[in-house]
């Protein structure tokens, strides 16, 4: 009998991984602009949804529930949701347009701060950091 399990946990375990084309398993790290960042909002070919917290990219595709088109924190897909995020607000006036320069954050208070700190420590937790965000060029 345990050779039994073993011989299939083996067989189950050599079994081929099936990536979906939309959905490849590895992203190399690297700079995004605001204006890269856009294409990445669940809606392109790729399928893919990046959100930037504080200066990092993180790749939420597998939370396409939440991040994904129509879902509750969709707006933030494709950006830097960075503002939004320390003011609990998910509100389209919270979001830098892409075309602007990166939201320096001056005129967040402590409370504020901390709150994104609290999300930027949930993304570094739960998704993969896949870049920096930079300046548009």
């Amino acid at each position: 009998m345990v050779l039994a399990y073993v011989v299939r946990s083996y067989v189950s375990s050599t079994k081929a991984i099936t990536v979906s084309p939309k959905h490849p398993e590895v992203m190399l790290f690297k700079t995004y602009n605001p204006k890269e960042l856009r294409a990445f909002d669940g809606n392109g070919d790729n399928g893919r949804i990046l959100m930037a917290v504080n200066g990092s990219v993180y790749d939420v595709t597998r939370g396409r529930n939440f991040y994904g088109p129509g879902g509750p924190y969709g707006n933030f897909a494709g950006r830097d949701a960075s503002r939004g995020l320390a003011k609990n607000s998910f509100d389209m006036d919270m979001l830098t347009d892409n075309d602007k320069p990166i939201d320096k954050l001056e005129d967040l208070n402590k409370d504020e701060w901390d709150s994104l700190r609290e999300w930027e420590q949930h993304f570094a937790n739960k998704y993969l950091l896949v870049g920096t965000l930079v300046e548009n060029p």
